[in-house]
């Protein structure tokens, strides 16, 4: 790869990605430091102006690790001499995980309420995160492992309200090279060659096994996938979004779901239905998982007198009178 490739084809998805926004707007970058998120960032500092955009970032610090603060007030003051502007490093508390959900996913939730706050606080239309193709078959890879299902083998979407993902179609190793041609020294996170993160393993154990014995394209093939499975996906979520407000419409009290319109659903549109419900109860997204749908299914498709099922968030689903209902665990004991 010849000096300025890697860099140009980084900027090119940053350009494409930001195509769409009126002048004058705002994009901030979520910069770790990491080679993924530092390409990125020196691409918004050059493409934004050129569409009469600003760029600015946010460096998320998880307090994880010793030196940590150091590190982001560091990558603060390089990315600040990339010409983005503003620049927030911002600290969080990661809450020690709950059984329904690692640590990893702990981290995922603070960092993303800090993205979603400095969003708010700088009237930000869009914030773009460094996930490349290489992120994109790993997220794949561990859904396949984890029996997570369609929703999870579609990988991360390329824009998800004011998110943004410029590089799915970029290699990692294209923006480790654009740092090198732009001259910059990404931060190498420990945690990512740390093998007691699953990620990691799948990264540097599962990944290059699967090269060995398949040959070169499986990371391509898994990114390729996922896009297939995202249009599949999208089309069975709007799909059950039209029977979710036909259903809501039908009963007398907007919280129940009647047993008969579900257990008439094709199975793939009744269980987003439920995951939905569930969702707009309280549920948090990262703890809900395939499992406690199937359960609550089980209410429409297995009932044989079971009382409820309790979920994530303290929110409970239960059958009666003809209806499911989404209420507070403690309600109706």
């Amino acid at each position: 790869m010849g000096p300025g490739v890697a860099v140009a084809e980084v900027r090119c998805g940053v350009r494409a990605c930001l195509s769409d926004l009126t002048p004058g707007d705002l994009v901030l970058v979520a910069c770790s430091g990491g080679a993924d998120s530092l390409a990125l960032a020196a691409a918004a500092a050059f493409v934004a102006p050129r569409l009469s955009l600003r760029a600015g970032s946010v460096t998320v610090d998880h307090g994880l690790q010793p030196g940590s603060g150091e590190r982001a007030a560091s990558a603060a003051t390089l990315l600040t001499k990339l010409g983005l502007d503003p620049v927030r490093s911002a600290a969080v508390t990661v809450p020690p995980a709950s059984s329904a959900a690692g640590p990893e996913a702990a981290a995922r939730v603070a960092r993303y309420a800090a993205l979603d706050e400095a969003a708010q606080d700088y009237g930000a239309v869009a914030v773009l995160l460094g996930h490349t193709l290489d992120d994109q078959a790993e997220t794949v890879l561990l859904g396949l492992a984890r029996g997570s299902g369609g929703r999870s083998l579609a990988g991360m979407a390329a824009r998800r309200g004011p998110y943004r993902r410029p590089l799915l179609g970029v290699r990692r190793a294209t923006t480790s090279a654009a740092c090198a041609e732009l001259g910059l020294e990404p931060w190498q996170d420990p945690h990512n060659r740390d093998v007691r993160f699953a990620r990691a393993r799948v990264r540097h154990q599962a990944l290059p096994a699967l090269e060995a014995a398949l040959g070169p394209g499986v990371a391509e093939a898994l990114a390729r996938t996922a896009s297939q499975l995202r249009a599949d996906a999208e089309c069975l979520d709007d799909l059950a979004f039209a029977e979710s407000a036909k259903l809501r419409g039908y009963g007398s009290d907007p919280a129940g779901l009647d047993v008969r319109w579900l257990r008439d659903l094709p199975p793939a549109i009744r269980t987003r239905v439920l995951r939905d419900a569930a969702l707009m109860a309280g549920c948090p997204p990262g703890a809900l998982a395939a499992r406690h749908v199937d359960r609550i299914d089980a209410l429409i498709t297995g009932w044989h007198g079971q009382r409820w099922v309790d979920l994530p968030g303290g929110v409970r689903a239960r059958r009666q009178a003809g209806k499911v209902w989404f209420t507070g665990s403690a309600t109706g004991d």
